[in-house]
């Protein structure tokens, strides 16, 4: 059982904040920063990866009016829009969803860090992400 085809079925109460025949966005029930705005597709896909084009398209376009819609009633000073591909990033949901998470300042509930790894042969890298 998928949660959020329950949602989208209306078989589990949310707080929709917009819906057409494609998208669903509601509140997450835990709420990380106020306004924090989950934007899934109607049709089942585990992940981005997996979406087809027009529903990954669906919900990107409804994602970025959505966060030029909360940063202007919400007031907050910028906005983190992402998507989690599997356990090991953090997908805890096997459906495509992308957070819209608003950012009031850099003591919110949320820490995204960006460490530096060790020294990559950027040669070496190109040609494995090209599969070379």
């Amino acid at each position: 059982m998928c949660i959020f085809c329950e949602i989208i079925k209306g078989n589990i109460p949310s707080k929709k904040v917009y819906e057409d025949d494609k998208v669903l966005a509601i509140l997450d029930i835990s709420q990380v920063t106020y306004g924090h705005t989950l934007v899934m597709p109607k049709k089942h896909m585990a992940n981005i990866i997996e979406a087809d084009d027009d529903s990954a398209a669906a919900c990107l376009l409804t994602a970025k009016k959505l966060a030029a819609q909360i940063k202007k009633n919400t007031g907050c000073a910028g906005i983190n829009i992402l998507t989690n591909c599997g356990e090991a990033a953090g997908q805890s949901v096997e459906h495509l969803h992308f957070h819209i998470i608003p950012r009031y300042d850099e003591n919110d509930a949320i820490v995204l860090r960006f460490d530096p790894s060790k020294e990559q042969d950027l040669n070496e890298v190109l040609k494995t992400v090209k599969g070379e």
